[in-house]
């Protein structure tokens, strides 16, 4: 198995039956053959391809043919066989999550109300409504509950928040990880901090905490919600996830455009770059189109 580094994004590949002369990641070519790095750890699970090359650039043409109308024309000379398909290092965290928690439970209540109004002749008339009012009560206790399946990248070159955009897996399909599982592929190394991913990994599960106790809260309303949580019996295992990317340098002045599909699900992220003077032009025409039609409404308008 050869393994490369990317000087421009700082990706570790191993390779094994793949040839590539770029990084999948920035499409750079300052691609270098080095010796693995050590003290690396090995991946204990993985979630396999489900698509195979076919199927990913037929997502991907479905996703671009959307996308070109107002395309930089530079995007031209991209092709598809730049697809690759990667192994993604990543870490698979749960825990159990205690919180204690305050908050303003509003209870809805109903009562009616009389009011003076005036009639057309300016006779005043007393009439009646029901009105919903809030009541609100101090709550406080403590929530407990266990965090599953939060991934965070664990990858040089493809950030958490870019993996984030192709989420969910679906982790039933979690396999033990084998070097057969990967050959053929490239898969990159954890590239990351471990301890840096963990941080990650316990702050993103003290988010998902706040969802829970915001569904948790009993009454018809709530408000000041407020929690401090500490997390116990945390998991946290490496783990490698499927990703097709699509990169390429379409001009020398701008970052590469990069598509990112979950070769799982199918679910693809990325931006497009757009050209100005194409919007400008469809404006254009459009202002044109509008201002011909009204011309013509007002041409044909009967004489009064």
């Amino acid at each position: 198995m050869v393994t490369f580094s990317c000087n421009q994004c700082g990706a570790g590949l191993a390779f094994e039956g793949v040839r590539t002369t770029t990084c999948p990641y920035c499409a750079s070519p300052n691609f270098v053959e080095r010796p693995p790095s050590a003290g690396q750890p090995d991946p204990a699970f993985a979630v396999a391809f489900t698509g195979d090359a076919v199927w990913a650039r037929r997502r991907l043409e479905g996703w671009l043919g959307g996308r070109t109308l107002y395309a930089d024309p530079a995007l031209r000379r991209a092709r598809l066989e730049d697809l690759r398909g990667i192994y993604l290092p990543a870490y698979l965290y749960s825990a159990v999550a205690r919180s204690d928690y305050t908050a303003s439970i509003g209870e809805h209540y109903t009562e009616t109300e009389t009011y003076t109004t005036k009639d057309a002749q300016g006779n005043e008339k007393t009439e009646t409504r029901t009105v919903t009012r809030t009541e609100y009560r101090p709550l406080a206790g403590q929530h407990v509950g266990y965090i599953t399946d939060v991934i965070v990248s664990a990858s040089a070159g493809l950030d958490h928040r870019t993996l984030g955009a192709v989420e969910p897996f679906d982790l039933r399909q979690l396999r033990r990880f084998s070097p057969a599982l990967v050959s053929g592929w490239i898969h990159e190394e954890f590239s990351r901090d471990a301890d840096d991913c963990r941080r990650a990994s316990r702050s993103e599960a003290i988010d998902a905490v706040g969802d829970k106790l915001r569904a948790f809260m009993p009454g018809d309303s709530y408000s000041d919600l407020a929690w401090r949580t500490t997390v116990e019996w945390e998991s946290f295992d490496p783990i490698l996830v499927p990703v097709w990317v699509f990169a390429v340098r379409y001009r020398d002045d701008r970052p590469p455009l990069r598509v990112v599909i979950n070769g799982q699900t199918g679910a693809i992220a990325g931006k497009v770059p757009l050209s100005w003077w194409k919007i400008t032009l469809g404006i254009v025409l459009l202002l044109a189109v509008i201002a011909a039609v009204i011309f013509l409404v007002t041409q044909h308008r009967p004489a009064p």
